[in-house]
């Protein structure tokens, strides 16, 4: 008798705006299941390449908008992991603004998990999610975040962030990211809040279990 086929993986979409808690979240799934059981795929590496452009140009580029990212690559990569292949995700420079060498080695896994600004914006991308969840987060909280993040670990100046947030990553926020939430299966509202987070990674282990065929643990 022929052998009967691997169950198909979990894949998690983890979408809000710029410093709402996605990261958060999927520590929260890694630290839940174990890192090995999960592949992350992060939308913030799938820019798109710009080693065309001289460097101040590249500055110039309105990175909140849904053009700069490589969809096709994009979807490609997750398809792969969802039939059981590995791929080689791209890195992306932030202090070059550019894609760089380097690439991440991501096996597939029975659960993945696709964080991103956009990761509920592309039609094709949402088809292959099995959980769709939006971070709500207040955007004094979030720009907060941002600033930080930016100035220590991508090597922003305080008045670079400030600009930015208001040419672009505010308004692209409400025109693109924020209209998302209508194709989420879960809205986690005050951010990446403890008690949501618990029943999403309660949920995320009941599947793994189901996926892995593990008894359910005795209460």
């Amino acid at each position: 008798m022929p052998k009967p086929h691997a169950p198909k993986p979990f894949v998690i979409g983890v979408a809000g705006g710029s410093g709402s808690g996605k990261s958060t979240v999927t520590r929260q799934v890694l630290a839940a299941v174990g890192e090995e059981r999960v592949a992350v795929v992060m939308q913030d590496d799938y820019y798109r390449d710009q080693s065309h452009m001289p460097p101040e140009d590249r500055r110039k580029q309105n990175y909140d908008h849904p053009d700069a990212f490589d969809w096709p690559l994009m979807a490609q990569h997750l398809a792969a992991l969802r039939k059981g292949e590995a791929i080689e995700m791209p890195v992306y420079d932030f202090a070059a603004d550019n894609r760089s060498h380097e690439t991440i080695t991501v096996k597939p896994a029975p659960i993945i998990l696709v964080e991103g600004l956009f990761a509920l914006y592309d039609t094709k991308l949402r088809n292959m999610m099995s959980l769709k969840i939006y971070v709500d987060t207040a955007s004094d909280v979030r720009f907060i975040r941002r600033l930080q993040r930016d100035i220590t670990e991508r090597g922003r100046s305080t008045e670079s962030v400030v600009n930015q947030y208001l040419d672009t990553v505010r308004p692209m926020h409400k025109q693109f990211i924020e209209p998302t939430k209508r194709n989420a299966d879960v809205i986690l509202p005050h951010g990446a809040n403890g008690p949501a987070v618990d029943i999403i990674t309660t949920k995320v282990k009941s599947l793994l279990r189901d996926l892995e065929g593990e008894p359910a643990a005795q209460t």
